[in-house]
Protein backbone atom coordinates (compact mmCIF):
# COMPACT_ATOMS: atom_id res chain seq x y z
CA UNK A 1 0.00 0.00 0.00
CA UNK A 2 1.40 3.49 -0.81
CA UNK A 3 1.89 6.31 1.75
CA UNK A 4 -1.14 8.95 2.45
CA UNK A 5 -0.97 12.31 0.84
CA UNK A 6 0.05 14.90 3.31
CA UNK A 7 -0.88 18.57 2.86
CA UNK A 8 1.19 21.46 3.14
CA UNK A 9 -0.45 25.00 3.82
CA UNK A 10 2.76 27.14 2.35
CA UNK A 11 0.49 28.26 0.12
CA UNK A 12 -1.57 30.01 2.50
CA UNK A 13 0.84 31.56 4.28
CA UNK A 14 2.61 33.09 1.04
CA UNK A 15 -1.00 33.63 -0.02
CA UNK A 16 -2.01 36.00 3.15
CA UNK A 17 1.36 38.00 3.01
CA UNK A 18 0.58 38.62 -0.70
CA UNK A 19 -2.73 39.85 0.48
CA UNK A 20 -1.41 41.46 3.05
CA UNK A 21 -3.86 39.74 5.65
CA UNK A 22 -2.48 38.36 8.77
CA UNK A 23 -3.37 36.16 11.48
CA UNK A 24 -4.56 38.69 13.87
CA UNK A 25 -6.74 40.17 11.02
CA UNK A 26 -8.11 36.44 10.26
CA UNK A 27 -8.88 36.73 13.91
CA UNK A 28 -10.12 39.95 14.44
CA UNK A 29 -11.36 40.81 11.47
CA UNK A 30 -13.21 37.67 9.87
CA UNK A 31 -13.87 35.94 13.06
CA UNK A 32 -11.54 32.62 12.24
CA UNK A 33 -10.93 30.77 14.87
CA UNK A 34 -7.44 30.52 16.98
CA UNK A 35 -7.81 26.97 17.50
CA UNK A 36 -8.10 26.12 13.65
CA UNK A 37 -5.06 28.63 12.72
CA UNK A 38 -3.35 26.25 15.55
CA UNK A 39 -4.34 23.51 13.57
CA UNK A 40 -3.22 25.20 10.53
CA UNK A 41 0.18 26.26 11.20
CA UNK A 42 1.28 22.86 12.91
CA UNK A 43 -0.26 21.14 9.19
CA UNK A 44 -2.82 19.49 11.03
CA UNK A 45 -6.04 17.93 8.57
CA UNK A 46 -9.16 20.99 8.43
CA UNK A 47 -12.32 20.62 7.01
CA UNK A 48 -12.92 21.96 3.21
CA UNK A 49 -15.30 24.19 4.69
CA UNK A 50 -12.56 25.80 6.81
CA UNK A 51 -10.86 25.35 3.45
CA UNK A 52 -13.50 26.98 1.58
CA UNK A 53 -14.43 29.84 3.63
CA UNK A 54 -10.31 31.20 3.61
CA UNK A 55 -10.57 31.10 -0.37
CA UNK A 56 -13.86 33.11 -0.02
CA UNK A 57 -11.81 35.76 2.58
CA UNK A 58 -8.77 35.71 0.37
CA UNK A 59 -10.65 35.82 -2.96
CA UNK A 60 -8.36 33.25 -4.28
CA UNK A 61 -8.48 29.10 -5.14
CA UNK A 62 -7.71 26.00 -2.72
CA UNK A 63 -4.04 25.41 -4.87
CA UNK A 64 -3.40 29.23 -3.47
CA UNK A 65 -4.14 27.36 0.64
CA UNK A 66 -3.29 23.94 0.20
CA UNK A 67 -0.80 21.48 -1.59
CA UNK A 68 -1.25 17.84 -1.53
CA UNK A 69 2.46 16.17 -1.53
CA UNK A 70 2.57 12.26 -2.00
Amino acid sequence: MTNPATFSYAPLWETMKKKNVSTYKLITTYNFNKGTIYHLKRGDNVTISTLAILCQILECSISDIVEIKY
